[in-house]
């Protein structure tokens, strides 16, 4: 069943690459990140590679954005949040003002990751994710490709049948470098401060945004 998934993915990779003559993954370094990463390197390196650098990430993630540039030819355009929405935005809230509210959570997501993304899509006619249905309840009904009406363009997520052994697998394979953090119980890694590790039998999303309601966990990137 892997070999099977694995070969679906590269296909699907390809077919994006001659479907779109403008399409973008993006990057957030995440374990299947990272398996698309590799792959669009090996199979569709005309698919644009970018990333959403919203201040807060850790150093961790940092450092493996290093290892990234170093390893692999693609390069990867890095979006910062405007400082003509972030400063209004810590005016209001201060540096941590996300864990009083969802509103004020939502707004700091907005600021600094649906914003950035909406400069980093202008041009492109489709974009990529490893978006897979297990992560989340909020992603059980997510397909291998969907009309995104916020972006008004094809939205793709080639691993969405992937289980997270699929992930493990592929990466022990081929040796792909990933977010040390995982080894510390990390198993989803977005914003520092929103990120913890999480306990034994929890579900894999419980880390972000631990102070929220499971069904309430997106940041505004992916609507359903």
């Amino acid at each position: 069943m892997y070999l099977f998934k694995l070969q679906n993915a590269i296909d699907v990779l390809q077919q994006i690459q001659k479907k779109h003559q403008h399409a973008a993954f993006a990057n957030s370094f995440s374990l299947e990140d990272m398996v698309l990463t590799d792959m669009i390197s090996s199979h569709a390196p005309n698919i644009e590679n970018f990333t959403l650098d919203t201040g807060r990430l850790h150093e961790e993630t940092y450092g493996l954005i290093a290892q990234v540039k170093a390893r692999y030819r693609t390069p990867i355009k890095i979006y910062f949040p405007d400082s003509n929405d972030l400063e209004p935005l810590l005016n209001q809230q201060g540096p941590n003002g996300f864990y009083e509210n969802r509103d004020w959570r939502k707004a700091c997501c907005h600021v600094r990751k649906v914003l950035p993304l909406k400069r980093a899509l202008q041009g492109k006619s489709a974009w990529l994710t490893g978006l897979r249905q297990d992560q989340n309840v909020t992603r059980a009904q997510l397909r291998i490709m969907a009309w995104d009406e916020q972006n008004a363009m094809d939205k793709y997520s080639p691993l969405f049948n992937w289980s997270s052994e699929d992930v493990w697998e592929y990466l022990r394979q081929y040796e792909v470098p990933y977010n040390i953090l995982h080894d510390k119980g990390f198993s989803s890694i977005g914003c520092a401060p929103c990120t913890r590790a999480v306990k034994l039998g929890e579900d894999p999303r419980a880390g972000r945004w631990w102070w929220e309601n499971a069904e309430q966990k997106e940041c505004g990137l992916h609507v359903a």
